[in-house]
């Protein structure tokens, strides 16, 4: 599509994450000039960097123990394990999410029950319950997808009512928290991942958090321990471990010295990088404030978010439409992912996609993904490049919204 003569066009990247800092390069050379990358590889009295960013992630968030791990899907795995979900459990998650999290379920042998989700992008509580009574499923993977936080205390009054675990994928809300309480710190387990696009950045990697002693015993024999659990610091005490040590398959998934040295760096600048990314989340809302047709998600009071992307719907808009606002928002260099798109498209997909993944009629999730459009904003983004995005969003979407109205097209 050519976009028309006179019109800005946005020419920074949706993809382009910051450089690691010259301190985090610095304590990469390190690892790689003494050679010892794996995390058990240590000098007598050596604590390894994976050991120490445990420590450091777990006082983080408040945690009794962590466990850094080889990337966020692993981590969501591992959490399901370590709870003795198997082939056949039934494990409840909100239809939206991304496709690792009922890969992860999948992945056990076990099915997804997928709940359906509300206009706010959050699990709808009323078909959760109804839902876990109706499939006897024990365990919830909640997904704080794409940074949106539910209603934390309905569902975990809901899931404590009928003895439902709750694992917190946090993959989008590090750093964020629901009524002071930080994500990660509602459920029996909390997981995250430092994927590229995350908020910190090692490429892939991943966290367990969790008080349970038993879980995280079982998680780091699950991640490949080999009868070195001593050497980990954010871990429970070693007679915990003695007594199931045999009976846990090693299903080795461990972060690495490297990636862990990198990390620790940038996860001292977390808070700093959550008002960055909320500084350029409300520049973009306050520009589509007021565009016909489109909806912003409402962020609850009690919601401290972390606005690393941006959701908004076209309620109600043929999906020719949408689309319409995708190309022509594209040709001006404006990225937008459609969940309501007939075929999955690289990070983007939605549950009808997933086969593996049965869930039945979704008619409320449905509706919302048919005009659910979402977008990065990484930090190399500045405040004017987010305002630009932001006019260009609201020129296209009203334009088509114009001819919508124009032609008599049904809305």
């Amino acid at each position: 599509m050519d976009v028309e003569p006179g019109k800005e066009r946005f020419a920074g990247s949706f993809t382009q994450q910051e450089p690691i800092s010259e301190e985090g390069i610095a304590a990469a050379v390190a690892v790689l000039r003494h050679g010892r990358l794996h995390r058990y590889n240590v000098t007598p009295g050596e604590v390894s960097e994976v050991a120490a960013l445990e420590v450091e992630f777990a006082a983080t968030l408040g945690a009794r123990y962590c466990l850094a791990v080889a990337s966020g899907g692993y981590a969501l795995g591992c959490a399901l394990r370590a709870l003795g979900v198997g082939a056949g459990d039934r494990v409840l998650s909100n239809a939206f999410t991304l496709a690792p999290v009922p890969g992860a379920i999948a992945g056990v042998g076990a099915v997804p029950v997928l709940v359906e989700v509300t206009e706010d992008l959050t699990i709808d509580p009323d078909d959760l319950a109804k839902k876990a009574a109706a499939s006897g499923a024990r365990v919830l993977m909640l997904s704080h997808m794409r940074g949106h936080i539910c209603d934390m205390d309905r569902v975990m009054a809901i899931c404590d009512d009928l003895g439902i675990r709750v694992i917190e994928d946090c993959a989008h809300t590090m750093g964020a928290d629901w009524r002071g309480v930080p994500s990660g710190r509602h459920g029996v387990v909390g997981c995250f991942s430092t994927q590229t696009y995350k908020h910190l950045n090692s490429g892939e990697g991943g966290f367990l958090v969790s008080d349970d002693p038993q879980v995280m015993a079982r998680a780091v024999l699950l991640s490949g321990s080999y009868m070195l659990y001593e050497r980990h610091i954010s871990a429970p005490d070693p007679a915990v471990f003695d007594a199931i040590k045999q009976d846990i398959p090693n299903i080795s998934g461990r972060m690495d010295n490297l990636r862990a040295a990198i990390l620790r760096v940038q996860l001292r600048d977390l808070p700093a990088r959550r008002a960055a990314w909320n500084a350029r989340y409300r520049v973009v809302e306050a520009g589509l404030t007021g565009v016909p047709g489109l909806r912003l998600i409402p962020r609850p009071q009690a919601e401290g978010f972390v606005g690393s992307s941006f959701q908004f719907l076209l309620p109600g808009w043929p999906g020719a439409a949408v689309a319409e606002v995708v190309a022509r928002a594209g040709a001006r260099g404006v990225e937008l992912k459609w969940f309501g798109a007939a075929e999955p498209s690289g990070f983007t997909s939605a549950y009808r996609h997933w086969r593996y993944a049965a869930a039945g009629d979704l008619p409320r999730t449905d509706r919302v993904l048919a005009g659910l459009l979402d977008m990065r904003l990484p930090l190399t983004f500045t405040l004017e490049d987010c305002a630009q995005v932001a006019r260009i969003i609201r020129a296209e979407a009203g334009a088509v919204w114009q001819g919508m109205d124009a032609s008599g097209g049904s809305i």
